[in-house]
């Protein structure tokens, strides 16, 4: 079992995060300790890396409760779970190419200012 500290620094996550996303739900059948500290075995760990995931990609909360939701119902809820991934897929992949695209710009910057300084040096008398 861990305890919030523990899966913060496990997940990246801050303790405050950690603690409202439990808040809010999002981690089904979350256990407590006798003196009600949340405890977090790797389902509850699972859960908190899957909502992780889903925030970075842009899914709301309430979406994210929604998919937890459909989740515990069962299989009967596969093809719904499926659609709601394949969005998220797609949105994560958008983002992947948005990030290429940053980086190749930052990177042209950084080339061209590694040549002006170049050039300086060169000009530079001795």
């Amino acid at each position: 079992m861990y305890t919030v500290k523990e899966v913060a620094a496990l997940l990246e996550l801050t303790e405050h995060t950690v603690r409202y996303y439990t808040d809010k739900g999002l981690v089904p059948n979350l256990q407590r300790d006798e003196h009600n500290n949340r405890q977090f075995d790797p389902a509850a760990v699972n859960w908190l890396l899957c909502v992780k995931h889903l925030r970075h990609c842009g899914m709301g909360l309430n979406d994210i409760k929604t998919y937890i939701a459909l989740c515990q119902e069962g299989d009967a809820t596969v093809p719904e779970r499926h659609e709601i991934m394949r969005k998220q897929q797609a949105a994560a992949h958008a983002q992947l190419e948005e990030a290429k695209q940053r980086a190749a710009y930052i990177e042209e910057k950084a080339n061209r200012y590694f040549d002006l300084i170049a050039e300086m040096k060169s000009e530079d008398p001795i």
